[in-house]
């Protein structure tokens, strides 16, 4: 019974990873259109979301300052969820809704791009931050899920939403893996060259 269980998981993380092949390459290759006309104009990049969230943001961060499968210069990209000195502070002394909005306050600039992850697209920390993205003339690529949340209604003209066909949180992280590498794909081939 167990082994079984988990083939399904597999045989349902193929079908919502083919429909999502479906449904999002063109809104995927909008959102690194996005990030290339932000690094070539000297912006950079910030991520931000909770939990899986969070790696999956560090993950993308990672993959830009250092590699993705090729030797390239370091793009510049800041993970929003790594330092706990300032995540506890300011949830301490203001509110855990602002960990991140108060980060990009500080470091978000003009032409600079917010990577929003939130499988549901209601989580009120990322919220924030989109607002205070829009506040500092940011453009916003978002990665949600579900039926995109509350987060589907703050996209301004210009930010992309790349929204997982699916309603299990596990299958839409699995996805916006899948997304992240994608987007650093696109990325480097478009900057860099080569297949």
């Amino acid at each position: 019974m167990n082994v079984q269980r988990i083939r399904q998981l597999f045989a349902d993380s193929i079908e919502t990873k083919m429909k999502a092949a479906e449904e999002l390459p063109e809104t995927i290759e909008a959102a690194g259109q996005v990030m290339i006309e932000c690094l070539l104009n000297g912006g950079k990049i910030l991520t931000c979301g909770n939990g899986g969230s969070a790696g999956d943001a560090q993950h993308f961060s990672s993959e830009l300052l250092n590699r993705f499968e090729r030797e390239r210069p370091a793009l510049p990209a800041v993970a929003l969820t790594t330092d706990s000195s300032t995540l506890t502070s300011i949830a301490n002394d203001y509110h855990y809704n602002e960990i991140f909005s108060k980060q990009i306050r500080a470091l978000g600039n003009e032409g600079d791009v917010l990577l929003a992850i939130s499988t549901s697209g209601n989580s009120a920390n990322v919220i924030q931050a989109m607002q205070a993205a829009h506040d500092r003339g940011m453009k916003i690529v978002s990665m949600t899920g579900k039926n995109g949340g509350k987060m589907a209604a703050l996209h301004a003209p210009g930010d992309v939403e790349v929204r997982v066909p699916a309603e299990s949180t596990a299958r839409i992280q699995e996805v916006h893996l899948l997304v992240i590498h994608a987007l650093c794909d696109f990325i480097d081939t478009q900057l860099f060259g080569g297949d």
